[in-house]
């Protein structure tokens, strides 16, 4: 089996999804590899380290053509030609942009989406939507704390003594997680509010403080642990609750994401307004158009005194531990629908009795076979 690895082309994409050592892996389960040239490069990783680790460099339409498997980063659009038999996996957004997958199913080509695999415990290793919430969660605190006029940590100095910086993490998933364990690392005074009650302990074992805001919400965790969408009273009720909190931080970082949907509104102009000169907002909702109603994608944003940062992709700033992650998380996926004998085939086995294969699967034989990206596009 041939298997490739294209320079992703999306703006502003700095990640390659196998790093040289990833190519070793492969190469020592049998496997040809090959490596569009330059791929690695915003990431850290030469041709020549590649070539090191036996893949081969060749031109992209090299790659595409004679690759049986190929594995990005972001796989839909695919920045190539794909063919029937073909098989390609990768970040596929098919919730939010469900008409590029249907493009690629009528190439005849297989596509995987890695934002699919299912949280159960055969799948953690392969995990990277949460593999990169942790980048995003670790960039966002250093984001903010370059933006800030304040020091994070309380320090006591010939100059007097300097108070630490107060922190509020809005969202306790694996990005706030991370971004609480961060800014403490760092100094500051933290607190953080989450809609799922059950994240309370883990946001207190990390030494923040939990924010209870006293509103009923159902159903608030999907199977899969995920924050489920509510409807616009239980916002607009947040809002008014959360309006004092906000006003009392330096830095408030928000995390919060539907997968498939726009992210809801959860800072307001108004409550943006209240906050006191100098302070910083980091929206890591922001590719999904962000948490705060004045995130504008990859731009900084000045209001009255407050600035507001939105990156549209924070692993993207971190690439070379944000390939590395993701090259352990795509490998070990790809060796998992590989199976025992797949390395002697051309095509790779789809075996849709195992749930990891079943849930991530996204295009098959010219069609789209997954049943909520087929209700998508019905609707």
């Amino acid at each position: 089996m041939r298997v490739g690895i294209p320079k992703e082309t999306s703006p502003g994409e700095t990640r390659v999804a196998v790093i040289p050592a990833g190519a070793a892996t492969l190469k020592k389960a049998g496997i040809d590899v090959a490596v569009e040239a330059g791929a690695g490069a915003a990431a850290g990783f030469t041709d020549e380290a590649y070539v090191q680790h036996g893949a081969a460099v060749l031109g992209r339409s090299d790659i595409f053509e004679g690759a049986d498997v190929l594995l990005t980063v972001r796989a839909a659009p695919p920045g190539g030609t794909l063919r029937q038999g073909q098989t390609i996996i990768g970040f596929a957004d098919p919730l939010g942009a469900p008409d590029a997958v249907h493009a690629i199913a009528a190439t005849g080509a297989t596509l995987l989406s890695m934002e699919l695999m299912p949280r159960i415990t055969r799948a953690q290793s392969m995990d990277a939507l949460s593999s990169m919430a942790t980048i995003a969660g670790y960039k966002g605190v250093l984001l903010a704390a370059n933006a800030s006029p304040r020091m994070f940590p309380m320090l006591m100095t010939a100059a007097g003594t300097i108070s630490s910086a107060r922190v509020f993490i809005v969202g306790a998933g694996v990005a706030g997680l991370q971004a609480i364990a961060t800014a403490r690392r760092l100094g500051a005074k933290v607190e953080a509010y989450d809609v799922r009650p059950a994240v309370k302990e883990q946001v207190q074992s990390l030494g923040a403080k939990f924010v209870e805001l006293p509103i009923e919400s159902a159903d608030s965790e999907d199977k899969g642990g995920y924050a489920k969408a509510q409807d616009e009273s239980f916002y607009r009720r947040q809002r008014e609750m959360m309006l004092k909190v906000v006003a009392g931080n330096d830095i408030v970082i928000t995390t919060a994401l539907i997968p498939g949907k726009r992210a809801p509104i959860l800072l307001t102009r108004e409550m943006v307004e209240a906050m006191i000169p100098g302070s910083v907002i980091v929206d890591l909702a922001a590719e999904r158009g962000g948490n705060c109603e004045l995130t504008r994608p990859d731009e900084t944003v000045h209001h009255k005194g407050v600035t507001i940062v939105g990156p549209s992709n924070p692993p993207a700033l971190v690439p070379y531990h944000a390939s590395q992650m993701y090259s352990k998380n795509i490998i070990t996926f790809f060796t998992h629908l590989l199976g025992k004998t797949g390395a002697q085939l051309t095509t790779l086995p789809i075996d849709v009795a195992d749930e990891i294969t079943r849930e991530t699967l996204l295009t098959q034989n010219g069609a789209v076979v997954h049943p909520r990206v087929r209700e998508l596009t019905q609707a």
